[in-house]
């Protein structure tokens, strides 16, 4: 069978007969020139043709799934994961290997290329009525091909063959741009030459009889986008733009600008990690104002530690949230809906709130988990539950990096990578861009790569050496040019797979430390400093720093309580839930966020 039209997404139904398989006999990737198929094993050459330099691939599926290759001028280029990790290359980082799930697999298959084909053979459980070769074909989408091979009453084996060559179809786009008005005012042009209230265009639902008042809505094409920075009608404290984004706030003097670094974490904060937290943030090593260095910690539900949570938040330290669920699939959040969101993002704030008895209205910040940030939906979201800051947008790698900016206004740089969905609106939100960081051995000497968002994503990373080179390469990358604050966003688990990565942090933060003009603090710090710029000579009694200056108190609890819990959502599982609180009925999750089980009345 010969496909003729395509589509973007297989039809449920699809999915979820894929979802039974019995089989996953693997994936076959095949280069192909004018003459035809060479297989794996063309030359560097063959292997790269079309091939984005910054995708790691395998050559083979053989050893312990810690290799991969990518594309430079020079050739290949291969990288090794630390020992214990495996390489994710739908995720294109290293990861704990019993979280990657593709160690059988060649490349990502979300990344299809022009002149490659790929091939999975499944072997499907089908029901009794699904066993004719046309009902089979009826449930595949173009530009799939299937070839079905009868194996016995019910079981059908199905090769599916991706052929990225083949030509994808256009959508239709709205008439945006004309040389006379074609509607009425207010009004703008279907692709059909209907005409639809301008309001109606991208709000997530078709109104066009063509569908296409909703494809045309990126940052760029929304008719309804935020305007461009308008420094006269932006303005500090509840307003921040700038044209490209680099200008400082206040116009100081870059001489005069405190280099500040931020230390995230993301991920379930419990016994896995609590002693790097503890080690890094020790009590000992003080900013040069005086107060202890603070850290901002994104923190996901499943298997924290809540009086460890409330623990660091008495430090000193920021808590906000990096969602209830996070679940695996990167499309669930790009995708998202407003009450996913909600869900998601306010559900994980509530839990914190109360199991780890933060009742100060500190938690105001959020990440995506995957940074895939999920459009206007999000920020809707987020204006409405009061959250002031997202941190999941990353900027490309440039020669001056990009300070925090509010989405009143249009964002000043491209929408890099993040499934594409970046907010085209107005949003009353803050964004804590993340820059990326330049990760070449030698820069002054090494061809240009693509930058990496979070340090552990960097993964041609791979001795203490090549970490200690990266922290100050980039610290003089910012510190040399607008001062823009520095991130090195991290998961413990990387931290934790070598020593040496830990001592070279702490080397990195007091070696900084020794110094006047560097401080290490909270998002919320930087926040604040951009609200009120203030010159270097003037920090050692800036207020709105000397708030978490000191710990509060002493720990609320010795010894908490380990709730075993469960809960109709998760069947099947027992979860501890770990808080200096009194236990909950049940495991908090997605629909009962307070553990107080469900409501029977109606």
């Amino acid at each position: 069978m010969t496909a003729t039209t395509t589509t973007a997404t297989m039809s449920p139904k699809f999915l979820f007969l894929l979802g039974s398989l019995f089989l996953f006999a693997g994936i076959q990737v095949r280069a192909q020139d004018e003459e035809g198929a060479d297989g794996i094993d063309a030359n560097a050459e063959e292997l790269c043709q079309d091939r984005p330099g910054d995708e790691y691939f395998r050559l083979n599926v053989e050893g312990d799934c810690r290799d991969v290759v990518r594309c430079t001028k020079s050739g290949l280029k291969q990288i090794t994961c630390p020992s214990g990790l495996a390489f994710d290359l739908d995720k294109q980082t290293c990861d704990w290997k019993g979280k990657v799930t593709n160690c059988d697999k060649l490349e990502s298959k979300s990344m299809y290329r022009p002149g490659v084909s790929y091939e999975e053979h499944h072997l499907i459980d089908f029901p009794d009525d699904v066993i004719l070769r046309s009902e089979v074909e009826s449930l595949v989408p173009a530009p799939l091909t299937i070839f079905v091979h009868k194996l016995g009453e019910v079981k059908v084996e199905v090769t599916v063959v991706v052929d990225a060559k083949w030509p994808q179809p256009r959508k239709v786009l709205p008439i945006l741009r004309t040389d006379e008005p074609v509607c009425p005012e207010g009004k703008l042009s279907c692709g059909n030459g209907e005409c639809v209230d301008k309001e109606l265009f991208c709000n997530g639902k078709p109104d066009c009889k063509d569908e296409s008042d909703e494809n045309a809505c990126t940052v760029e094409t929304d008719p309804n986008r935020a305007p461009d920075c308008d420094p006269t009608q932006c303005v500090l404290p509840d307003c921040y733009c700038s044209a490209d984004g680099t200008r400082i706030p206040g116009n100081i003097e870059p001489t005069q600008v405190p280099q500040m670094i931020t230390i995230t974490f993301n991920g379930a904060v419990n016994v896995d990690n609590i002693d790097l937290y503890e080690e890094i943030f020790n009590g000992q090593r003080q900013n040069p104002n005086g107060c202890q260095i603070r850290g901002t910690f994104f923190v996901s539900h499943k298997y924290t530690n809540y009086s460890a949570v409330q623990d660091l938040h008495r430090r000193g330290h920021e808590i906000a949230v990096f969602s209830l669920t996070h679940k695996d699939d990167p499309q669930y959040w790009t995708q998202g809906t407003y009450d996913d969101w909600l869900a998601e993002m306010a559900g994980a704030r509530l839990i914190i709130e109360r199991f780890a008895n933060i009742t100060d209205g500190s938690i105001i910040g959020m990440r995506a988990p995957y940074l895939r940030v999920g459009g206007n939906k999000q920020f809707e979201m987020m204006a409405d539950q009061f959250f002031v800051y997202d941190a999941s947008i990353t900027a490309s790698l440039g020669r001056v990096p990009i300070w925090p900016y509010t989405l009143y206004f249009r964002m000043p740089h491209k929408c890099n990578g993040n499934g594409g969905n970046c907010p085209s609106r107005s949003h009353p939100v803050w964004e804590m861009v993340m820059n990326e960081l330049d990760r070449r051995d030698d820069p002054t000497f090494d061809e240009s790569l693509p930058g990496c968002h979070m340090v552990d994503s960097c993964s041609n990373i791979q001795t203490g050496e090549q970490f200690a080179r990266l922290l100050r390469h980039n610290f003089n990358r910012h510190f040399n040019s607008n001062r823009a604050p520095l991130g090195l966003h991290f998961h413990a688990s990387w931290l934790k797979s070598k020593k040496e990565y830990r001592e070279e942090l702490i080397k990195f933060i007091e070696e900084m430390l020794a110094r006047s003009d560097v401080y290490f603090v909270t998002m919320v710090q930087v926040i604040k400093w951009m609200q009120t710029p203030t010159e270097l000579s003037g920090l050692r009694d800036f207020q709105d720093w000397k708030e978490t200056c000191d710990e509060k108190g002493q720990p609320y609890c010795s010894l908490p309580n380990a709730c075993p819990l469960t809960t109709r959502e998760l069947p099947g599982e027992t979860l501890r839930l770990f808080t200096c609180m009194e236990c909950p009925n049940y495991y908090p999750w997605l629909l009962d966020p307070t553990g107080d089980g469900f409501t029977a009345n109606k």
